[in-house]
């Protein structure tokens, strides 16, 4: 009887009648960001050597007055790379130099900030499109105010906020699309061209993107058992293709700067780039090779790192604890509900896609590669736990 009272209680707190009414939850997002913001404020803007070199490049955009034809046209003896791919962030850095003068990394801060803002809207506009309880939503809001990711990146004058941005957009069309079952061709060239025109290494979100539509529109690998499967062979085939991508690239295009760059990494036994640490030896055949690109893999999402800070490590630890969570419940409960194995289907896939890519590329030594995919993994706990809930109050009644 206990136990029966218990579970209407349960009922009773996360049931619908509450939903008419989202000001709870919209406060807890203006809470949520206002906390971040301070955060972020107080630490102030941060300039590496990339920052540099956007800043240099949204000056020289300014010296030829925003004349593109002739930016992108800079004598290749520069040695610059193709300046298409950094053209968004290097627009708007020279757009706060022309507005704000001395200033314009200030306000390239707050550019940053007002991005967060509108991502965690994004945030709570796709869960309320696939009917996630709005008080499980507030209850995952808190897990966004302690990333460090979140709280680190969109500090830097760099393309990293934009592209985060541009990527959770990105996820938000395709949810819409599972939603509305139709895909917005003009919209969905439109944030390919900004993915690329913001960051070189966009292919893997493009290539998840374009997986998932194909998939979707053959009704292939839809059912979670087909899914499960599916991730986990996606996952274990990783290494062997990326050795096989690797000794491609080393037999046809030895000699060329950049590739000897990505093959000599491989053959020093480099796990995660300027981290000595987690070096291993040097390979002696496709096997090595194989482990090599598979500690690669794992790495992308590790936690830890011998310089972190103890709470550092523990919100990092916390934040895949969440994630490997909200995984685990999908996998073991399952959902009758197609939109939310898509959903699953799509952010691991782009997850996955993105961590192969730099496995094969680079891990740089402060993981800021796998920002981009921190929203959208901690995305699916709120969805995790509808899973259950529609399960479990479905039992009560």
């Amino acid at each position: 009887m206990y136990n029966q009272n218990f579970k209407m209680l349960i009922k009773d707190i996360f049931s619908n009648k509450w939903e008419h009414n989202n000001k709870i939850l919209y406060l807890s997002v203006l809470l949520c960001f206002s906390l971040i913001a301070y955060f972020i404020l107080r630490s102030g803007f941060s300039m590496s050597s990339d920052s540099e070199r956007y800043s240099r490049w949204a000056d020289d955009l300014i010296n030829l007055d925003f004349n593109l034809y002739k930016f992108f046209s800079i004598d290749k003896a520069s040695h610059r790379p193709s300046l298409f791919f950094f053209s968004v962030p290097v627009l708007l850095i020279a757009f706060c130099k022309v507005i704000f003068v001395n200033e314009w990394q200030f306000s390239f801060l707050l550019l940053n900030l007002s991005l967060v803002f509108f991502s965690l809207i994004i945030f709570v506009k796709i869960l309320l499109l696939i009917r996630v309880r709005s008080i499980l939503i507030s209850l995952t809001l808190p897990i966004i105010v302690i990333s460090v990711d979140i709280l680190t990146w969109p500090r830097f004058i760099l393309s990293d906020m934009i592209y985060a941005f541009l990527v959770f957009y990105a996820t938000h069309f395709i949810i819409k699309g599972i939603v509305l079952d139709r895909i917005n061709y003009l919209k969905f060239f439109i944030i390919i061209f900004l993915l690329f025109a913001s960051r070189p290494s966009s292919i893997p979100v493009v290539v998840a993107i374009i997986s998932f539509i194909i998939i979707s529109k053959f009704q292939i690998f839809l059912k979670k058992k087909n899914i499960l499967l599916f991730v986990l062979a996606i996952f274990i085939s990783i290494p062997f293709l990326l050795g096989l991508a690797y000794l491609f690239v080393e037999i046809n295009f030895s000699g060329i700067a950049k590739i000897d760059f990505l093959t000599d990494m491989v053959k020093k036994g480099m796990i995660i780039h300027d981290r000595p640490e987690t070096w291993i030896s040097k390979p002696d055949n496709f096997i090595d090779i194989m482990f090599i690109y598979f500690l690669r893999l794992i790495n992308f999402f590790n936690p830890y790192a011998s310089n972190f800070s103890i709470v550092h490590t523990s919100l990092n630890v916390i934040q895949i604890s969440i994630i490997l969570l909200s995984i685990s419940i999908w996998s073991f409960f399952g959902s009758h509900i197609k939109i939310y194995n898509k959903i699953f289907l799509f952010i691991l896939l782009l997850s996955f896609s993105v961590a192969a890519f730099h496995s094969f590329i680079l891990i740089d030594y402060d993981w800021r590669y796998r920002f981009p995919i921190i929203l959208p993994l901690i995305m699916l706990f709120p969805i995790s736990l509808e899973i259950i809930l529609k399960k479990n109050l479905t039992s009560v009644s």
